[in-house]
């Protein structure tokens, strides 16, 4: 069995602190790396932004393993860019921004939101948009080693990659345009089951394409143990398939204490136990 590490979502977990604060947090709490949606409120945000950003990742002394690519007003209910035709400049902007702050962080996944879909504008002309952004995202990220993550999503009626088939489709479509094969899925395991994918059969199917995984429990997207999710089986299959990747830590926290469920010897480097997903420590007589 292979092993894996949590990174913590600092845009989900912590949301009665600054953002910039989120990081040291986070290694207060006993992890060493984590990952942020995309942190600006612009696709090309001033320099100095970018640097009081990196400089609270360097300054708490974690590793940021993921960063998404610009998504839009996420709030308002946007779920990326990179397929509005109308949007292609700010996007491949955006890849250029972000890929250079994963440069000096040493940061080598960025999740690319492939965005709803627009009416007036046909589904094929979204995903031609789409292939060709995702083209320049992966040659973009190739040039540091990098990996650019398709996520499939929940609770986002017009979005149209619900499924781990959907996320391998739209990057097949990538692959055999250019070539490209930097391209993973995101295995969200909460949106996946909330969508109704058949997860373990999927899980098995696409182990070998999975870059990334992330888990909350449903329902709610709380704490690993609030819900019904059997999220030790399903990790538990994928590490016995080889993934070694991360495992983000994407909810939202239903109690003072966003970690209790996990013993605190289990939050560094390589620290995942299936048993405390099985039964989370801190949930367990609640």
């Amino acid at each position: 069995m292979a092993t894996a590490t949590y990174t913590v979502n600092c845009s989900i977990v912590f949301p009665d602190l600054p953002l910039l604060a989120r990081p040291a947090a986070a290694r207060e709490a006993g992890f060493e790396a984590v990952e942020f949606w995309w942190p600006f409120a612009e696709p090309t945000p001033p320099d100095a932004d970018v640097d009081a950003f990196i400089r609270a990742i360097h300054d708490a002394g974690v590793q940021l393993s993921g960063l998404n690519f610009a998504a839009g007003d996420m709030p308002a209910g946007d779920r990326g860019i990179l397929s509005d035709p109308a949007l292609v400049t700010a996007f491949r902007d955006n890849v250029d921004v972000a890929v250079g702050i994963a440069k000096t962080l040493d940061t080598r996944a960025f999740n690319a939101l492939y965005g709803n879909r627009i009416e007036g504008t046909t589904a094929a002309v979204q995903d031609d948009t789409a292939a060709d952004n995702l083209a320049y995202a992966a040659q973009a990220a190739r040039r540091i080693g990098a990996t650019v993550l398709i996520e499939p999503v929940s609770a986002a009626p017009r979005y149209p990659i619900r499924t781990v088939a959907d996320a391998a489709r739209a990057i097949d479509r990538v692959r055999d345009r250019g070539g490209h094969d930097n391209l993973r899925i995101l295995a969200d395991l909460y949106h996946l089951y909330v969508n109704g994918d058949d997860v373990p059969g999927a899980l098995a199917a696409h182990a070998d394409r999975i870059g990334h995984v992330q888990i909350a429990d449903a329902p709610g997207r709380g704490e690993p143990g609030t819900g019904k999710i059997p999220l030790g089986d399903y990790l538990g299959a994928l590490l016995d398939r080889g993934y070694g990747g991360y495992i983000g830590l994407e909810y939202r926290p239903t109690r003072p204490g966003p970690f209790d469920w996990l013993p605190p010897a289990e939050r560094g480097r390589g620290g995942l136990n299936i048993e405390s997903l099985a039964t989370p420590a801190g949930l367990r007589n609640q």
